[in-house]
């Protein structure tokens, strides 16, 4: 039952290669206690039957015994002899391809490790592949030889990592039938540090059916919790004190309240034997102490330690200590056995305060345990319901998932409606959304009894106008939102957060920015203020002003100290990936969606997935990195039943990897679906979406010039309208290149070079890149060959400086096709058939000859499909062929 451990069984496939060829290897093989070393060796030698595998295993009281280790291996007593000459005995004794593993190898005796050691030195290109099991961290008590031993061979290494929480997801289903969802997956990953061993013994322990139950907590596995009562047991009665002080605050709790909490004066020589107990450790950070437990699992078996009245008499204590409103309250519903509806409003009052500063987990965390305490029926399945919504808005899809039964099974209502169908927006349910939100508003536009439920359900439909992209619905829902409920209100806030960009998506871009004004002016702090910075910065992105976007999105991202949602901060990763990408920042950029991406796969938040691998694609195929470049594409796929907001970006960036590999038929193909579009008023508004010049470019590229012509005048109009420099300088490559293709040399330099001059004050160095790409090959296919070429240079100047390899070659295929040298590009050796043909020929031939198409090559060489074969004739009448694949094995010997 191996689960997760592709990446260590193909490191250990690759090593056994290496020893089948010829290069004996002695590895490690390391991780934590319980991480599943040995299951992964075994596993792996059972992968490979048909080799010899031989095993032993040290022991703390063999670790003295001399050849301990290397009798179990020969299986025989082992003669008294030097390490060097007990190595060449064993070596005798292997014939053919063998796998040798000391399990448990920091217990061996020093003697059999120096003589293994010796061995793999005087292997000769035998096929042996030894493996050495250790403790990523080695125990006390080993020997300093012991431990240099192990370290001289560290060079190649084999680290068993952690399970992830799909894994951990993977094998409960396996082990014990038990489906988790993803937030209880999540938790239990969290819970047992990803270690397979403890996961298993929960698996085994707790009942089948608690497992799609919600759980305050998970307990310790038994062997663990056992391990823990007998080094408890063993404390001193003031040690364990503040050992369960420390548990019950949680861990990183400060040591002054601890020691207060656990009634003790001098805490330090308590922490010291807790310390040597292995139950608790300590950081100290600019004078503060703080108390940590090694793992979750042992915080959980010591609070499982506690007797029920001593741990309702501590949680009444720590209520006393803490500083924190909301700490206290938790420590009050601990130390409160049964229902209790004052102090369930209280957390109610508390969940609405965190909720009006936009903390939406802590509210959700809130007014699910005061729901939980609740006496009242309705009452308490209303606050699930909004402690479910206040989970969305936190982004932590999953657990509010594991409470959707429950919801789903409470009466229906405009309520129930809008947390259901916001949870819907979020996994990026576009149609489930809409009826729900629709039927809510229905239910509480015809009440007319709760103004703050009907301005939440607008909150919710302001951000489903937005996802949808219908900037005038998202403004109309924002401005009734307003007129329902005080500007300060939570659900006015985020819809006036919002509105801006529907204003920008309209073309109302003084109205836009103003209403950011004056937003900026009432709310400069915490989480709302994130959401305004964020929604700054992407219309700051669009409006050609980069360096503002950068600033604000940076800001953007929750801090401890700022506060913040995790949800506003993957928008503002995603678009401050597109920012760094604008900027040139490539690498910050791909560093951005890389963290972004990781968040994603941990809160479901679907809605957002194309955004933000929308960068990460369109960078790794710039640089040739095709894989990456694919594995985006995949992840950030969509389609026409999807988002607006998710069909787009998904669109997007399959064409501009379609476009980086010459294939312009693709790209037309991949944007299709937002030709297609019946509302696409936030789609062509210029500078939100970079896609018209891409369209438009690619028309030219498949010789569809007037159909170019006519998709790209509506497009010029608004961006002249709007007075938008980056959209005017993008399209105006692409008249460029119609002119270029008509035969108006002059109209097409005009062309080209007001487009230069539009962005020539912008920080836009791939935009310019690409215009000067497009202007080289226009002047080139005039024949203007040496105006062509300075053109190509400079962007290629700029294409290496960002690090596009893909468009670099391209640029040398360029530069050679126009028969001057390219510099940087790469030379062909000058052999004596391939001298006779002319650079345009050449460029031909050798994209022919590598497997492209003629119609690839056209699109490649910006020529017609006819003038490729006109070439490709004379190639094949120089080099006396009649063939593409004699084509192709006459340049692999001119090579």
């Amino acid at each position: 039952m191996l689960v997760g451990r592709e990446t260590e069984l193909s490191q250990l496939d690759r090593l056994l290669d290496g020893a089948r060829a010829g290069s004996p290897v002695l590895a490690l093989v390391e991780g934590p206690p319980g991480i599943g070393k040995s299951a992964l060796v075994r596993s792996f030698t059972s992968r490979h039957r048909d080799i010899h595998a031989q095993t032993a295993s040290g022991a703390p009281w063999e670790s003295n015994h001399p050849w301990a280790v290397l009798e179990q291996l020969t299986h025989a007593a082992a003669p008294e002899a030097d390490p060097i000459d007990a190595a060449h005995a064993y070596l005798d004794t292997i014939h053919g391809t063998t796998i040798i593993i000391v399990d448990d190898a920091h217990w061996s005796d020093i003697e059999s490790l120096q003589s293994l050691s010796s061995m793999i030195r005087r292997a000769h290109q035998r096929p042996i592949l030894m493996l050495w099991v250790i403790p990523d961290v080695l125990p006390d008590g080993i020997d300093d030889t012991t431990a240099r031993i192990l370290s001289s061979h560290r060079a190649d290494t084999v680290h068993v990592r952690a399970l992830t929480s799909g894994d951990v997801a993977q094998l409960a289903l396996l082990r014990a039938g038990v489906d988790l969802s993803p937030w209880t997956a999540q938790r239990l990953h969290e819970h047992t540090l990803g270690s397979p061993r403890p996961v298993l013994q929960l698996l085994d322990e707790i009942p089948r059916a608690q497992w799609h139950r919600w759980q305050a907590r998970f307990p310790a596995p038994a062997q663990h919790a056992a391990a823990v009562r007998r080094a408890l047991t063993a404390c001193s009665p003031e040690t364990r004190a503040l050992i369960e002080a420390a548990a019950i605050l949680g861990t990183g709790s400060p040591l002054a309240p601890a020691a207060a909490l656990a009634e003790v004066d001098d805490p330090t020589p308590l922490l010291d034997e807790a310390h040597t107990a292995g139950l608790l450790t300590m950081r100290e950070r600019q004078g503060i102490v703080t108390l940590l437990f090694p793992d979750p699992m042992t915080s959980a078996a010591v609070t499982d330690e506690i007797g029920p009245a001593r741990w309702r008499e501590l949680h009444a204590r720590a209520a006393t200590l803490v500083d924190d409103e909301g700490d206290a309250l938790f420590h009050l519903v601990s130390a409160t056995p049964a229902a209790d509806g004052t102090l369930a409003d209280r957390l109610d009052r508390f969940a609405r305060q965190r909720a009006a500063d936009g903390a939406w987990a802590q509210a959700a965390e809130a007014l699910i345990t005061a729901g939980r305490i609740t006496p009242e029926r309705d009452l308490r399945t209303q606050r699930l319901i909004r402690g479910v919504d206040a989970l969305t808005g936190a982004a932590d899809l999953p657990q509010a998932q594991t409470f959707v039964p429950e919801i789903e099974s409470a009466p229906g209502g405009p309520m129930r409606n809008a947390v259901l169908g916001y949870l819907a927006i979020q996994r990026g349910r576009a149609a489930e959304a809409h009826y729900l939100l629709s039927e809510a508003w229905t239910m509480v536009d015809e009440s007319e009894t709760d103004p703050e439920l009907a301005a939440m359900i607008c909150q919710r439909m302001v951000l489903h106008s937005l996802a949808r992209m219908r900037g005038d619905e998202l403004v109309t829902w924002a401005d009734r939102a307003s007129s329902l409920v005080p500007g300060d209100a939570p659900a006015v806030v985020e819809s006036n957060a919002i509105r801006g960009l529907g204003l920008g998506m309209t073309g109302r871009i003084d109205e836009a920015r103003a209403s950011y004004a004056g937003l900026a002016d009432h709310v400069r702090l915490g989480a709302q203020s994130q959401r305004i910075r964020m929604a700054e910065g992407w219309l700051a992105l669009a409006l050609d002003a980069p360096d503002r976007a950068r600033t604000e999105l940076e800001a953007s991202e929750p801090t401890t100290f700022r506060g913040g949602s995790l949800r506003i901060s993957l928008w503002a990763q995603a678009w401050l990936a597109r920012t760094q990408f604008t900027l040139g920042a490539w690498s910050d950029a791909l560093r951005t969606v890389d963290r972004a991406a990781a968040q994603l796969d941990s809160t479901g938040l679907d809605l957002l997935r194309p955004l933000v691998h929308w960068t990460g694609a369109q960078v790794h195929a710039l640089r040739g990195n095709w894989d990456a470049a694919r594995e985006h594409l995949r992840h950030g796929r969509a389609g026409s039943n999807d988002y607006t907001l998710m069909l787009v970006p998904s669109c997007i960036s399959a064409a501009q990897c379609a476009e980086v590999a010459a294939d312009y038929d693709g790209v037309l193909r991949q944007l299709d679906p937002l030709v297609n579009l019946r509302h696409r008023e936030a789609l062509d508004e210029p500078g939100f979406w970079p896609w018209p010049d891409l369209y438009g470019n690619a028309l030219v590229m498949t010789g569809r010039v007037d159909d170019a012509d006519a998709f790209l005048r509506p497009h010029e109009e608004r961006a002249a309208e709007r007075g938008h420099r980056s959209a005017k300088a993008r399209l105006g490559y692409v008249r460029g290149r119609i002119h270029g293709a008509r035969g108006d040399i002059d109209a097409a330099r005009d062309s080209f070079e007001s487009a230069l001059s539009e962005i020539a004050t912008l920080p836009l160095p791939y935009d310019r890149a690409r215009i000067n790409f497009a202007y080289g090959q226009t002047l080139r296919r005039a024949g203007r060959r040496r105006d062509a070429d300075s053109v190509i240079r400079t962007a290629r100047e700029l294409y290496a400086v960002l690090g596009a390899g893909s468009i670099v070659a391209r640029c040398d295929r360029e530069l050679k096709a126009g028969g001057l040298k390219s510099g940087d590009a790469v030379s062909t050796r000058n052999h004596t058939d391939v001298s006779t043909l002319t650079p345009q020929e050449r460029a031909v031939a050798t994209l022919v000859a590598s497997g492209h198409t003629n119609k690839e090559v056209a699109g490649e060489l910006f020529l017609s499909v006819k003038t490729v074969q006109y070439h490709l004739t004379r190639v094949y009448a120089k080099f006396g062929i009649r063939s593409r694949s004699e084509l192709a094995a006459r340049f692999r010997q001119e090579e």
